[in-house]
């Protein structure tokens, strides 16, 4: 069953309110813990909670300090887990939903900032089973451990050994510190598979760099 229901983009709102965070990914189907402490976003919580709990989330890039330029792709999540905090913060979870094209920018008298959004071009994000990705675990792990390696960085191996190729591509191209251009890339692969092989290229170039230092490999 797909999150919220949704079986085509026809389901899905016409307009969603937008969380902009540069180097932030939201990928369908997985989870993203948020702090929500600014006056703005608390008041798009309080709206998106009393409808259908749909927001967007989308990386910004420079433009105006106050109102940044919008990436032209960005992810919807449900709001899947909440709670408040005794100093008025939000604490949330958003479990992707579906990706969308930013058609354009509302004008809007709330704080935050609205859009209006295409699904059509992602409806397969909906299907309650991804395709299955093929990829060479081991290499992946290689290249994988360099990068974490380099950046003092550590890791479950054995989660990483046993989890589904899918699963563990769409939980790296979140949690990795990817350049907000990079984490772009990601989020626009077309599928699963476009996903794990430009996490792949990712970190093989990075792996590149360091062949001189890299400790014995993970078995």
């Amino acid at each position: 069953m797909t999150i919220g229901g949704y079986q085509k983009a026809s389901d899905l709102p016409g307009v969603i309110p937008v969380f902009p965070l540069p180097g932030v990914l939201l990928l369908p189907g997985a989870e993203l813990p948020l702090n929500i402490f600014e006056p703005r976003y608390l008041n798009m919580i309080d709206d998106a909670m009393s409808g259908r709990r749909l927001i967007g989330m989308i990386q910004s890039f420079g433009g105006d300090g106050s109102k940044p330029a919008l990436a032209p792709i960005g992810c919807a999540g449900r709001i899947t887990g909440y709670s408040e905090t005794g100093d008025g913060r939000y604490l949330i979870t958003l479990t992707g939903v579906c990706r969308f094209k930013v058609l354009g920018e509302i004008p809007a008298l709330t704080p935050y900032r609205q859009v209006s959004p295409d699904f059509s071009t992602f409806e397969a994000d909906l299907a309650a089973i991804p395709a299955a990705v093929q990829a060479d675990r081991k290499a992946f792990l290689e290249a994988l451990r360099v990068y974490l390696m380099r950046r003092g960085l550590s890791l479950d191996w054995e989660t990483a050994r046993e989890a589904p190729v899918d699963a563990l591509v769409g939980s790296l191209s979140m949690a990795l510190p990817f350049s907000p251009v990079e984490k772009q890339a990601l989020l626009e692969a077309p599928d699963g598979q476009d996903r794990y092989e430009a996490l792949m290229t990712l970190l093989v170039i990075d792996a590149a760099q360091s062949d001189d230092d890299a400790p014995p490999s993970v078995q």
